[in-house]
């Protein structure tokens, strides 16, 4: 056996390298699954005991210097390759134009919404991501098992022992932020209006299509003072629409449901895509569902510590990707997060 080691030495020293297809063959012949080296390990266990310590220890030093002569050769080969191989230089091409680069479509409606919302008094805030269920379910008046949950398909962090949900989640809306805004005001002497605008991530365990996304974002809001009523919300999203869109685009409230609001409604805005004529983004009614708005309900207020017998709020939230879609008439919610050049290159200059 040693004698085999010996050969395998002097071939392995002598064998000549000089390309890369001499590379591989080599790597088959000695360092390979099916190589030379490999089958005199699996003849070892024939050797006698005693001999097999001494010549255990010849073989790994064949395999590290088999495997420490591929890696001098591949070193080698790659750095002649990258000598001798020079790309061509044609000096009668044109220069290439300095290209200016294009803002995302949904950071321009953003800082949009950001703006519009800035001229009348609505500062920005931010909160985690990664949310406690209190502040995403409990403190916006979800209870246990409330069938509002199921509006709202959650990817929790992990499970509990026990298979049931955790405590942590990704959060399904921005409403988090309100929550903990209003319950900051505990800790102050005296209570401060709060006026305010939350822009940022949300996640939603949903199929991926044309009209749906596992990730997407939001821009609530919340209005929390003395004597605020449901004519201020009306007000604040008019004032909105027609600063975003244009000034004869048609607004409508339509009474619904929401757990954290009472009255609830809806905002739709007449078809910016056709106009009010019919199609597939508003479904052929010639409306399109912009936002979900409402009073603050007094349990939310009391969950927040603010007395609803003295201060009252409205709140609303709505999606940037909607927005943006009905702006830039987008059709595919998809295209924000394919990273298509193609698609990004229209935002130049927007």
């Amino acid at each position: 056996m040693l004698d085999r080691v010996k050969e395998i030495y002097q071939e392995i020293e002598h064998f000549q390298i000089q390309s890369k297809d001499e590379l591989e063959q080599f790597r088959l012949r000695y360092i390979g699954r099916k190589g030379v080296v490999t089958d005199l390990f699996e003849k070892l266990k024939q050797v006698p005991q005693e001999d097999r310590r001494a010549v255990g220890q010849e073989l790994n030093s064949l395999k590290d210097f088999a495997q420490q002569r591929f890696k001098e050769s591949s070193t080698s080969l790659e750095n002649s390759f990258s000598e001798d191989v020079q790309p061509p230089v044609d000096l009668s091409l044109p220069v290439i134009p300095n290209l200016y680069g294009a803002q995302h479509p949904l950071n321009l409606v953003r800082q949009q919404i950001i703006s519009i919302f800035g001229r009348i008094g609505f500062s920005v805030a931010d909160g985690p991501e990664i949310e406690t269920d209190w502040y995403n379910f409990g403190a916006l008046n979800f209870p246990d098992n409330h069938p509002a949950r199921d509006m709202q398909d959650t990817f929790f962090v992990d499970k509990k022992s026990n298979g049931a949900p955790a405590d942590l989640l990704l959060r399904t809306h921005t409403s988090n932020v309100q929550i903990r805004l209003m319950e900051h005001q505990k800790f102050n002497t005296t209570f401060q209006p709060i006026r305010a605008i939350m822009p940022g991530r949300v996640y939603r365990n949903e199929a991926i299509s044309a009209r749906a996304h596992c990730m997407f974002h939001q821009v609530e809001g919340l209005y929390v003072d003395k004597n605020v009523g449901f004519k201020d919300l009306k007000d604040t999203l008019y004032h909105f629409v027609k600063e975003m869109f244009a000034k004869d685009v048609k607004i409508r409230f339509r009474p619904s449901y929401f757990p954290f609001t009472e009255p609830s409604a809806e905002i739709d805005i007449s078809c910016q895509i056709c106009h009010g004529s019919g199609c597939p983004i508003c479904k052929y009614s010639g409306w399109v569902e912009i936002a979900g708005s409402g009073m603050v309900d007094p349990n939310v207020l009391i969950n927040c510590g603010v007395d609803p017998e003295e201060y009252t709020g409205y709140a609303f939230g709505m999606g940037v990707e909607r927005i943006t879609q009905l702006r830039y008439g987008v059709n595919d919610l998809r295209l924000y997060t394919e990273n298509d050049v193609r698609f990004l290159r229209q935002f130049q200059g927007a």
